[in-house]
């Protein structure tokens, strides 16, 4: 059995390879309650992850206020990095892919600089070096641009790709990109609704995850 069965793992960031859910959660509350927006439980915000800041804010208070918005949202989330929370398990996981020779990258909704910063306080920049970001394409999650394109610089083909996410439109990306998916459990999306996509597995444990990438 090789591990892993693809040629290539691709991850999605918040909720997949670290948990800033936390994180995530009061961000939105700071800035939905500073700009006296209506609030938002936890839920709603949850099920906003995923999709990028523009387009959740521009539906919250329209295009104007999205930079105002972002600025405050993204002032309180560098105030508050020590929310961020680590998944047991998985930097040992993305060391063993690197030792197999594995290419890997991510491909987020998250502006490049804030996945750089957090990826860096989980420790696993170190192997995963190669990072989609919100400003490298036009075209967001479940679109499969971000996707393709950490593909493309990673010098393969989608179809030889597996890409791991735990929300709904990782898995709908995944699909659109012609790629293999992988959803987890640990993070922001539902779990019946994660197993509702057409993906490979759908995993509940960092253990079940590496199972289901060596097939």
């Amino acid at each position: 059995m090789t591990f892993p069965r693809w040629s290539a793992v691709l991850f999605d960031f918040d909720g997949t390879l670290a948990n800033t859910i936390p994180l995530i959660l009061g961000s939105f509350r700071w800035t939905l309650a500073h700009h006296d927006l209506p609030p938002a439980d936890d839920t709603t915000i949850r099920s906003w992850i995923g999709r990028t800041l523009p387009d959740i804010f521009t539906e919250l208070a329209g295009a104007d206020a999205v930079g105002e918005l972002q600025d405050t949202y993204r002032s309180w989330q560098s105030e508050h990095q020590h929310l961020l929370q680590t998944y047991p398990g998985m930097d040992a996981l993305v060391a063993r892919l690197a030792d197999a020779g594995t290419p890997m990258g991510v491909a987020t909704s998250r502006r490049r600089d804030t996945a750089t910063a957090l990826l860096d306080a989980a420790g696993l920049a170190v192997h995963l070096p190669l990072l989609v970001g919100l400003e490298d394409t036009d075209d967001h999650k479940p679109d499969a641009a971000p996707l393709l394109l950490a593909a493309d610089r990673l010098g393969i083909e989608s179809g030889e790709a597996v890409y791991v996410g735990d929300a709904v439109v990782d898995l709908q990306a995944a699909r659109a990109a012609g790629m293999t998916g992988v959803g987890v459990t640990w993070g922001a999306g539902l779990p019946a609704l994660l197993r509702a996509e057409p993906s490979h597995a759908v995993v509940d444990t960092v253990p079940e995850l590496q199972l289901a990438l060596a097939g």
